[in-house]
């Protein structure tokens, strides 16, 4: 295998699959096959969740809500999430530890570093929950920050889209794909890869982020073995 420990961020939109809303239980079981397999591999696998299928702070701000009111309910939303696919990966023989940055005693682990890395030294999927615990960072700055600290060698956003383009290939059918850049490029073309405090910590910390389509079944797979799959922003 090409990396020994992987953060996978997820976006909470992605598990609505085809609903308009909620959780859509046919792509979380998808997610959850896939998880399966690199575990079986012998990958340890740390995740994290967004929570916008379920509720959004900076959308609530815009309706009037108070910005920190609407971020905390945000997080908890990412709860909610990562319950739902602790709970689908169980169901399938997955071991699996959640840790929550907000204290929840029950049912989930407040998160502490030197436990989480316990966990995923003994194989178990470890979901972090509730982003930075934090109002007015995102989960990917949760998804960078957790991925450094549990010292990952990667971070795999998984994504509706295979990979960087040079402008939104939903909107521009002339936007090549980028099969490697470096965060410099990033910088300089302006492209939108994760908000620009994660995307920042990535970079001074040394660590990939590999971004590629997670809705194709296998990909997963494929790319902890080597394969190009996807975009690699690199150094």
């Amino acid at each position: 295998m090409k990396y020994k420990r992987v953060l996978l961020k997820l976006s909470g939109e992605a598990l609505m699959g085809k609903k308009s809303f909620g959780i859509d239980q046919e792509r979380l079981a998808e997610y959850a096959h896939q998880v399966k397999e690199i575990s079986e591999a012998g990958v340890q696998v740390a995740i994290v969740i967004g929570g916008g299928n379920i509720f959004r702070g900076i959308q609530a701000e815009e309706g009037g809500m108070d910005r920190v009111q609407g971020d905390y309910m945000g997080m908890l939303a990412t709860v909610i999430n990562s319950m739902a696919l602790q709970s689908a990966l169980e169901s399938i023989g997955v071991k699996t530890r959640l840790l929550s940055a907000i204290k929840m005693e029950q049912i989930c682990e407040p998160f502490i570093r030197r436990r989480a890395v316990r966990h995923l030294e003994k194989m178990r999927v470890v979901i972090f929950g509730a982003g930075t615990g934090n109002p007015y960072f995102t989960t990917d700055t949760a998804a960078a920050l957790r991925a450094i600290e549990v010292e990952a060698d990667v971070i795999l956003k998984g994504t509706r889209v295979d990979g960087i383009y040079t402008a939104d290939p939903e909107k521009d059918s002339k936007a090549t794909k980028y099969e490697t850049i470096t965060f410099d490029e990033v910088y300089k073309k302006g492209l939108e890869v994760m908000d620009m405090t994660a995307f920042t910590l990535c970079n001074e910390n040394k660590l990939p982020i590999i971004v590629f389509d997670m809705n194709t079944n296998g990909n997963l797979k494929k790319l902890i073995t080597g394969e190009p799959i996807g975009t690699l922003v690199e150094f």
